[in-house]
């Protein structure tokens, strides 16, 4: 392990970060217990309602996760009745995901106290500060160039 300099790294931004992970998680998290499914079951859902008719590689490529760990997870949520797998119109090669009625009432049940959450942590800010915390969310974005693809969902 190469030596590192403790002074420079930002312990509170870090631990606020683990902390309101996980609370923003823990509403969703309780929901999908009930139906035995876990966070990546949300984030599939969550990403084929904001995009139907999304193809199986973009939804590989927005989650930065291999085929092998979204088929059991896109198995369960076809099988159980939350998404839609169709052949493309032009490309019947393509697989296409919609998703159902059911599927898109379990994505705005797990969004809405996600939601309400952020509502509540932006209401005392001013606009300039909501566009500060949005340019900021923004600018933690993306990985960095090298890392491998993850092989393992982590519910």
């Amino acid at each position: 392990m190469p030596a590192v300099d403790e002074s420079k790294i930002d312990f509170e931004t870090i631990e606020l970060f683990f902390f309101a992970y996980r609370d923003f998680v823990s509403d969703p998290d309780a929901i999908l217990s009930n139906i035995d499914m876990g966070r990546a079951h949300h984030r599939v859902v969550y990403f084929v309602c904001r995009q139907p008719g999304m193809m199986v590689t973009d939804l590989l490529d927005t989650l930065q996760i291999t085929k092998q760990s979204l088929a059991r997870v896109l198995k369960q949520l076809i099988d159980s009745g939350y998404i839609r797998q169709m052949a493309g119109a032009k490309d019947r090669r393509q697989r296409r995901l919609y998703p159902t009625l059911a599927g898109r009432e379990l994505a705005l049940a797990l969004s809405e106290p996600q939601s309400r959450r952020i509502c509540s942590a932006l209401q005392d800010l001013t606009a300039e500060q909501k566009d500060g915390v949005l340019s900021f969310l923004r600018a933690m974005r993306g990985r960095r160039e090298g890392l491998p693809v993850s092989e393992q969902e982590v519910d």
